[in-house]
Order: C-alpha cells, then structure tokens, then sequence
C-alpha cells in the first residue's frame, strides 16, 4: 500500500482549536486509536534542542505534546516524554520552554535518555547507542518541529529521531561521520529506520527558519501533518517549503537507501503540499560542517573516549524486532 500523509492548514496553539486540528489530522489514519491501545506505554519524543531560546519556536510547542498526551490517555494509553538535548538535559530545556503546568496537570513524566547498543539494519552503524527508552516503548510518537539547520538544511521527522540517541554519541557522530553529508544523513536514516515510530506528527503551525536550528526566526507555516511513514511526512514537507531533497542529506540518503517514496507515490487524502505551498521558506545563509571543525585534539579526544563502542562484539547487542 502506498504511504499516505494527512495534512491539513492549522494557525492555533489555543487549546480547543488545537485539539480540532489534530484530531481532524489523524482522521484519515484511523484517529488515535489506530496507534494506542489500551495498557499501551506511549513515548511522545518531542524536539528539545534548547532552553536558551524560548520564545524563537525552536522546540516542540508544549501545547501539542499536551493534546496528542491527552488524546494516548483517552486511548488507555500511558504516555511520558523524553529526548536527549543537545545543550542541557530535559527536564531543563522542558522547564524553560514552559512544559512543567503541562506535566504537572497531567502527571506526565520526562525521562532522560540512556544508552543501549542495538543491531541496526546497517552493518556500517551497528555501533550506534540507541535510547532503551524509545526501543522499549510500546508506541513511539514522533513530534518534530520544522526548522531550518546550518548543518543538514532541514530538521524533519527523521533528523528529529537523532534524539534518541542519547548524550555524548551524538557528539561521536558528529566526529565519526561528520566529514561526509553523505553518510552522517546515512547514519540518521539508520537510526529513524531502527527507532521506526509508530506515528509522526508534525509542528509545523510556526516553524524555525534562517540559521536554524536555533539561530534563526519564527516564521508562521500554518501546516499540521501526521503520517505513520517518517520518510513519506519528510518528502511531503520538503514539498512544502520547495526545498530540494538532495540538498537535505536525511532526504537524500533515505532516497538512495529507497526508503523515501515519490511525491507521486504518496496518498494525500485530505490537503496536498501544492495547497500549502510556502516558496519563500529561508534556508541557512551558509552550511556549517558537520563535525563542527573541531581541532584535531578534541577529535582524538571523543575518538579514544568511544573507540571501545566499536570494538564490542556484534554478541552483545539486541536486535530491534
């Protein structure tokens, strides 16, 4: 069957209004009932990058993450959230960005990430550390922001799944794969492939462009859309904002490893991105290098820090069913 991608214009936070628009979202894909069964431990995995910036749209809204943990509640299922920041902890960046009422009318629990080495479908990244959190999670519910990222052009879905790989790895990565777009945007297409959320919903009603993914500016999109295909919600995004896949490593890279459909291939049973066409969407002013053009001793630093990673057996690791 071929993917489909629900989407819909969507301009409010306000909590009714909100509520409508997710609710009107998830429809053609069976409504929330469709990912969260009774009993059900639901990881809602927003986009905590920052507290530094609050008011700048650089994270996930806490007002979505309060209705899709509502709509799991009213499912039977129990949700908490979590994500690996890259500057601060959770807990930290939830509680600069307004997320504690949320947490506390709710008795929503934040979990910090921790590490365990799962086999991924790839051989070449089968050192990754992947959040036990999310593998262990009965539904994972991906809730990424769209914004714009001096490294990878775009953050979506699937670079938004890049938090899950937990603390100082991702500063690994950045070493380890960061001399080439081609395969650091491999690398997390093979974590977005092994984490596999069960559902994407995206917070695209204000995105982030410019230098992204914090050093830019709200820009108000107007688009809400879900699909259970990550891949499929990315293409449709970057439709959206006329931006090219393969200026977008994660985009591209899902294409060579023929994990992303075709536009033409998508099913788009409500709106269609040409009908929230946004064509003056800002994209950084310069890219930055991946591995951040660190000098050479703090390279050999991370290196030795993690080299006993790759060098652990291919017996001590779980598959991801």
């Amino acid at each position: 069957m071929p993917p489909t991608v629900s989407l819909i214009r969507a301009t409010s936070y306000q909590a009714a209004q909100l509520r409508e628009s997710v609710v009107a979202v998830l429809a053609p894909l069976g409504g929330i009932g469709a990912f969260v069964k009774m009993g059900d431990r639901v990881l809602l995995k927003p986009n905590l990058l920052t507290g530094a910036r609050p008011t700048k749209e650089c994270v996930t809204r806490p007002e979505l993450v309060r209705c899709v943990a509502e709509l799991v509640i009213e499912a039977g299922g129990q949700p908490f959230f979590g994500d690996s920041p890259a500057f601060g902890s959770a807990m930290g960046v939830a509680k600069a960005n307004g997320y504690l009422p949320m947490m506390a009318e709710l008795n929503l629990p934040v979990v910090e990430f921790h590490g365990k080495r799962y086999e991924t479908a790839s051989e070449s990244f089968n050192h990754l550390l992947l959040s036990k959190e999310a593998i262990e999670a009965d539904v994972v519910i991906n809730l990424p922001k769209v914004k714009s990222h001096m490294q990878l052009t775009m953050t979506l879905g699937v670079k938004n799944l890049f938090g899950c790989v937990p603390g100082k790895m991702k500063a690994w990565w950045h070493m380890e794969a960061g001399k080439s777009a081609d395969r650091f945007g491999e690398m997390l297409v093979e974590t977005a492939r092994a984490i596999s959320p069960n559902l994407t919903i995206i917070d695209g009603i204000v995105g982030h462009e410019g230098n992204g993914p914090s050093g830019g500016e709200p820009r108000n999109l107007g688009v809400l859309g879900a699909s259970a295909d990550v891949f499929a919600i990315d293409v449709a995004m970057l439709a959206v904002l006329n931006v090219a896949a393969h200026l977008v490593p994660t985009a591209a890279a899902a294409q060579r490893l023929g994990l992303a459909p075709a536009l033409a291939e998508i099913e788009f049973p409500l709106l269609r991105p040409v009908d929230l066409h946004c064509p003056d969407w800002k994209l950084p002013e310069a890219l930055m290098p991946i591995d951040f053009a660190l000098p050479r001793v703090i390279k050999s630093t991370f290196r030795h820090l993690y080299i006993r990673l790759i060098k652990e057996p291919m017996s001590a690791y779980q598959k991801v069913d």
